[in-house]
């Protein structure tokens, strides 16, 4: 008589459930990371605008910089024309505000899937009297949105 070799039913089942109890662990995180990967398209649509704030406010002053004044790379309150596709960049402050508030959101959720439609990811910048500009960050939209937000 031959002697049997394999796996039993129930080892499979033990070594299924523990793949699927993995997975069901992973599966959020691995969300969550992609979504914080998108993210960076946002951040990245802000830094020209943020560097144009503070070259501008170092050269000219506040009261000659404010959003949407041409020449100044600033982005006024009408979007402009997006970095990367489907985020639109809004700006505003400036002029005889000392603050300016530069605003990236998502407006095709299916480039930047896994984003929802309308997440943003907003830079408020507070100018001192040196000059200097001090950078705030914060994100809105979906309800878990600080959960992928770049702090």
């Amino acid at each position: 008589m031959k002697k049997q070799s394999g796996f039993t039913l129930i080892e499979l089942m033990i070594v299924v459930a523990i793949v699927a109890i993995l997975a069901a662990v992973a599966l959020p995180a691995y969300q969550n990371y992609t979504k914080k990967a998108k993210m960076t398209e946002l951040v990245a649509a802000t830094g020209a605008a943020k560097t144009a704030v503070e070259v501008c406010v170092q050269t000219k002053g506040v009261s000659s910089c404010a959003a949407g004044t041409a020449g100044t790379g600033i982005p006024g309150a009408a979007p402009s024309p997006a970095v990367s596709t489907g985020v639109e960049l809004t700006g505003s402050g400036g002029g005889t505000s000392t603050s300016y508030t530069l605003t990236a959101t998502v407006k095709d959720a299916t480039t930047l899937s896994p984003l929802p439609a309308n997440d943003s990811y907003r830079l408020t910048g507070t100018v001192a009297t040196d000059g200097k500009v001090t950078w705030q960050t914060s994100c809105a939209g979906a309800s878990n949105v600080n959960d992928y937000c770049p702090k």
